[in-house]
């Protein structure tokens, strides 16, 4: 049969559970739901121009591509295509074709800088590098099994309080700031600048995989100063960002709440724990190795130009 490359329909569930099931097939790192699928497309902001598209072969979906402009960086022209292919799938040209749609799409768009994450993995980089792609940045996938032993809770220093995101339901505005500093922070190739406040309530905020008891949050003087905060799919945990205040670091305070997060996770009856950090954050990977987390994978970031 012959491949297909389409939209994805968010109101046909068995659209949005092909292509949740791709991408835990194939990068089975980090999580993903039906409903977090729909979410993403339904929920981003418009400047993004998000979109979701299948690999089809005989109605199956085999392939998927996750599309975006970079409407929060200060550099306009960049963009991102992310492509997974199930392992089993392969050798059908859905890859390739996925790849030209994306990249058609976008320069429509006025993107001419093309980023992509890629496996590394031998067949998943030649694909990159047949496309004219080249390797920049790289990250680490982490693993913890939460069965095993995590590092004792520890007592907050003199004026800290432990509290959850839960806390802060009524209103999650000082979540917001400090979530926008640190991810202007954030190792990446595009500088990102959150200023949307009701788009990232829709986008983030109400992410359905957001797991508000068991984000943790380290506050100083009743403002959140540093956080861990924790996706689940009912079966897996996954921390999604761990941040500081520039104004709290260096005080231990993001360790004390990934810490407290990971015990409230394993105390909810989670097993199996998944991280990740680029590789040169050497502090940030130190800190996930002393609670236990092993490299499960690593994926690089490709740029190509586009036009």
């Amino acid at each position: 049969m012959t491949v297909i490359v389409r939209d994805l329909r968010p109101d046909v569930r068995a659209d949005a559970e092909g292509f949740s099931h791709t991408r835990r097939l194939a990068l089975p790192y980090m999580l993903s739901t039906p409903e977090s699928v729909v979410h993403a497309l339904t929920h981003t902001h418009p400047d993004a121009h998000f979109g979701q598209l299948v690999a089809e072969d005989d109605g199956e979906i085999i392939g998927t591509a996750q599309i975006s402009v970079a409407h929060e960086s200060p550099e306009p022209g960049q963009g991102s295509a992310n492509i997974y292919v199930r392992p089993d799938r392969t050798q059908r040209g859905a890859g390739s074709l996925l790849l030209r749609t994306a990249e058609e799409r976008l320069a429509a768009l006025g993107v001419r800088k093309l980023f992509a994450w890629v496996l590394d993995e031998p067949d998943n980089l030649a694909f990159a590098e047949r496309h004219g792609f080249r390797a920049s940045r790289s990250a680490y996938f982490m693993r913890l099994n939460l069965a095993g032993t995590l590092p004792p809770r520890q007592d907050p220093p003199a004026g800290v309080e432990l509290r959850t995101a839960a806390d802060f339901a009524d209103d999650p505005r000082p979540m917001f700031e400090l979530d926008a500093e640190t991810v202007s922070d954030e190792p990446s190739d595009i500088e990102a600048e959150f200023t949307d406040y009701e788009a990232w309530l829709e986008e983030t905020w109400q992410h359905p995989l957001l797991d508000r008891d068991l984000t943790s949050v380290a506050v100083v003087d009743g403002r959140p100063a540093a956080f861990s905060v924790a996706y689940t799919d009912g079966t897996r945990y996954a921390t999604a960002m761990t941040g500081t205040a520039r104004a709290f670091r260096g005080r231990g305070l993001a360790k004390l709440a990934k810490n407290d997060s990971l015990h409230r996770a394993r105390a909810a009856g989670y097993t199996e724990a998944f991280t990740g950090n680029d590789t040169g954050n050497e502090p940030m990977i130190a800190i996930n190795k002393w609670f236990g987390y092993e490299i499960c994978a690593k994926e690089v970031r490709y740029v190509r130009e586009l036009g």
